[in-house]
């Protein structure tokens, strides 16, 4: 028969238990010294309680067996029994306690105010770079230069008084998904203003 040991702690970690008083033997296991911590603890808290104004009618109302050793005893003897991660009860307490009250955020090992964390997007240019093998449909204004890889029609229109009332781009790119693929990628640079318009 082997026992595993995980750690020396919980070897040499022993509790200290009360087995008698004077001539008084208790039960054969003992009773925690932390649970007559515990049960002292709740004492002061019923006494203290019944010497508030509205809580107090309440644990007046009741027996004294009941306030003062019946309700810390059971507490006491439950607190006791508790354990969180191996921990007793008023360890795992005072923990999560300093959780909550403590900054859930550090930066450099130092505790900061917690920012907001929703990440707002300013206004985005997204250009279809021409990757996917076919044109999307787009407005571009430039100035700027345009890299064109697959077959296309290219309509450009002089300026005049007409398109500028129309609004007529400058240059129109039309899809030709019929021809093949030309050899070599064409560069067409708009000067400030000019309006160009993609068809797919």
């Amino acid at each position: 028969m082997t026992t595993e040991i995980r750690s020396y702690r919980s070897v040499f970690d022993l509790e200290r238990r009360i087995y008698r008083v004077d001539r008084l033997r208790l039960n054969p296991g003992g009773v925690p010294l932390r649970g007559i911590v515990y049960f002292l603890a709740l004492l002061g808290t019923v006494l203290v309680a019944g010497a508030l104004p509205l809580v107090g009618l309440l644990v007046r109302t009741l027996p004294w067996y009941l306030c003062d050793l019946g309700v810390p005893g059971v507490c006491a003897a439950v607190l006791t029994l508790i354990r969180v991660e191996g921990r007793p009860f008023h360890l795992a307490a005072l923990a999560l306690l300093r959780y909550s009250t403590g900054p859930h955020e550090l930066a450099g090992l130092r505790p900061c105010v917690s920012t907001d964390r929703r990440w707002r997007l300013d206004e985005l240019v997204v250009l279809a770079d021409g990757s996917d093998s076919r044109l999307r449909h787009l407005r571009y204004i430039g100035p700027g230069a345009v890299l064109v890889g697959t077959a296309h029609e290219r309509t450009a229109w002089r300026p005049g008084l007409l398109r500028g009332l129309t609004r007529r781009p400058d240059m129109r790119l039309a899809a030709l998904p019929s021809k093949p693929r030309p050899v070599q990628r064409q560069v067409i640079a708009l000067t400030h203003g000019a309006r160009l318009e993609v068809r797919g």
